[in-house]
């Protein structure tokens, strides 16, 4: 499997654009994005948990319902969701963009992100589409991907190359998630494509079985979005045969999607709102899987553990209390745990209990950007990872006056 650059544009026959079109009131920052496949593609996605939940999300569940899309629209700075014509508008998007690009607007995956509550007008959206459907391009997937951040610091994307039935594929993907992110869908957008040839149901379960590892186990906050979602459109212009069952394909296929999923959890994580360090909890030693991901949320959840990391400080009893009160069976007398990073390992408690070890050389470790905290149940062979960031300052300075 090879790493590719071209984000969404990687795949064959994917195009994409972004524009600012005046719904952020910044002109420096995009705030509308659309991605086009030249061919009606299979489509799946999942969505927030959350009761309270963006209009465009019930848009596109509704369009979603045949398995099948073609395009892309997504604007930010505003989230349009709790508006009494969300529905309306959301659907508005999906006529304007499939007017502009001769396409069916039932054939349409809307998103948007931002702030909630407020009114989206449609009009700046209505006027900068033709702009944004002329600047689609091969190359145009930094704009789309700066036109859906909202809090985000960096751009994320990434993509994969790998062979099916002898024909190069490729699997690539953009996500913005800075803040609000929590289990499960963890604001969080993602939107994915290939241009493997895979059945609607079929894309449908390698999405589903994926986000339960990668999307569903990174946290920032604590706060489960109203918007959350992950998009997959897959066109089946690489000409492989279509996979409509399991089998080698799809095994295949489920590896290089988690293969973009995970670098895009990571990117996620490590750009948490304030953040100065990604933090990977990894489990292992569960008597299953539903254990080993309970506790590593848990231990990736907790804010006095991300507060400790932010102090690069080995406070290892705030790992041990947050898997106590994670609700998981676990015989608390065989919990190892270790911190590492690329400063070396150091074990800090065995057997549930403590362990001498240097401050010294836990605090080099812990001062490092990307820190792992290693938990060892000793009772089977399951294990997890969850992904998080370091609680700082600054979550507190962003998050004060994100509306003002």
């Amino acid at each position: 499997m090879i790493n590719k650059h071209g984000g969404v544009c990687s795949a064959k026959g994917f195009r994409a654009s972004g524009i600012h079109c005046g719904i952020r009131k910044n002109r420096d920052k995009k705030d509308l994005s659309l991605i086009y496949s030249e061919v009606p593609a299979a489509a799946a996605a999942v969505y927030t948990t959350n009761l309270v939940k963006g209009a465009p999300l019930t848009v596109t569940k509704q369009n979603l319902k045949n398995g099948t899309a073609q395009a892309v629209i997504c604007n930010s700075g505003n989230a349009n969701t709790c508006n009494s014509n969300g529905i309306e508008i959301a659907e508005g998007m999906c006529q304007l963009t499939a007017k502009a690009l001769g396409i069916s607007a039932k054939d349409v995956i809307v998103a948007s992100t931002g702030v909630i509550g407020q009114p989206l007008d449609i009009a700046p959206i209505a006027a900068g589409m033709d702009e944004l459907a002329k600047g689609l391009r091969r190359s145009g997937n930094r704009d789309a991907a700066e036109g859906i951040m909202t809090t985000d610091t960096k751009l994320k994307e990434a993509a994969v190359e790998f062979e099916l039935d002898g024909k190069p594929c490729r699997i690539g993907g953009m996500a913005k998630g800075s803040g609000m992110i929590h289990p499960n869908m963890a604001t969080m957008l993602v939107f994915i494509t290939s241009d493997v040839a895979i059945s609607p149901k079929m894309l449908r379960k390698a999405l589903a079985g994926d986000v339960a590892d990668t999307f569903n186990m990174i946290s920032v906050d604590g706060d489960t979005s109203t918007n959350d979602m992950v998009s997959v459109m897959a066109n089946g212009m690489a000409g492989n045969a279509l996979i409509d069952a399991e089998g080698p394909a799809f095994d295949t296929f489920k590896e290089a999607l988690n293969a973009v999923t995970v670098k895009l959890c990571r990117m996620i994580a490590a750009d948490g709102e304030g953040a100065t360090k990604l933090l990977e909890c990894k489990v292992t030693g569960a008597k299953d899987v539903n254990t080993a991901r309970t506790v590593a949320r848990s231990v990736i959840c907790s804010s006095l553990l991300k507060a400790a990391m932010f102090g690069a400080d080995a406070n290892w009893g705030r790992v041990l209390c947050a898997i106590g009160y994670s609700g998981a069976n676990v015989d608390v007398d065989k919990i190892d745990v270790s911190f590492r990073s690329g400063a070396g390992t150091i074990e800090v408690c065995k057997h549930g209990a403590g362990v001498a070890f240097s401050e010294a050389k836990a605090k080099k470790i812990l001062t490092k950007p990307e820190i792992e905290i290693l938990v060892e149940l000793n009772s089977g062979s399951a294990a997890a990872t969850a992904r998080g960031c370091d609680l700082t300052y600054d979550y507190v300075k962003i998050n004060g006056d994100y509306r003002t």
